[in-house]
């Protein structure tokens, strides 16, 4: 049998294995009802937006229906720690998928796959597969998007409530130099999102510049 229709059988199988929505909806219900409201950002809107922009990523980058799949439970999950702690969610995260995903039909092995994705998102990001650099850069989509500021303000005041941040001067100096340090992984990626990440940072340089001349 030729060997790229022995993987489409191998990925058929594993889609009918994995009860995908099932898996997805068990703990997007848990994030609308247990996750702490002083999560302005990390919250289920963030969720359903890295779902989305990991869907679109996963497209564009012709990954098969299975991985898609792994990808996509992979967003749901990605901050689910934070129904517990926000310290080193990552770890809690994947201790929630593993113990949550095999009644929906995960493998141990879909389960690895799946941890190594959501593992990857923790900064400073190394993801080593392509499932893991689109997941993380689906994680951080906004920063070359229009809503950037939109969104960038409710992690704002996320950590302004937890006390971990003080001035909007504080926070755009925070964020320059994460802007700066940052890049995206997956071409495609790179060719949606950073021509108007770079216009974004250009935005904060010029708000700094404005605010030091006139004080």
């Amino acid at each position: 049998m030729n060997s790229y229709k022995t993987f489409d059988i191998l990925d058929k199988k594993k889609c009918l294995r994995m009860q995908f929505k099932q898996a997805g909806n068990f703990i997007t219900n848990k994030l609308k009802k247990e996750l702490s409201a002083n999560y302005i950002y990390h919250n289920i809107d963030h969720t359903t937006d890295v779902y989305y922009a990991a869907e679109n990523l996963g497209r564009l980058e012709k990954i098969s229906d299975a991985d898609m799949k792994l990808l996509l439970t992979a967003a749901a999950y990605h901050d689910s720690g934070f129904l517990r702690f926000n310290n080193g969610h990552e770890e809690e995260s994947c201790r929630i998928a593993a113990d949550a995903l095999p009644r929906f039909g995960y493998s141990e092995y879909d389960i690895n796959l799946i941890c190594g994705m959501i593992r990857a998102t923790r900064v400073p990001q190394s993801p080593k597969t392509l499932l893991e650099r689109i997941l993380v850069d689906a994680d951080l989509d906004y920063l070359g998007r229009d809503d950037f500021f939109e969104v960038g303000d409710k992690l704002f005041n996320e950590l302004r409530l937890a006390g971990a941040l003080g001035s909007k001067m504080d926070w755009n100096k925070m964020q320059l130099d994460f802007m700066e340090s940052h890049s995206y992984f997956t071409k495609s990626a790179i060719n949606l999102r950073e021509a108007k990440k770079a216009a974004n940072t250009a935005q904060i340089k010029a708000q700094l510049l404005t605010n030091h001349t006139t004080k």
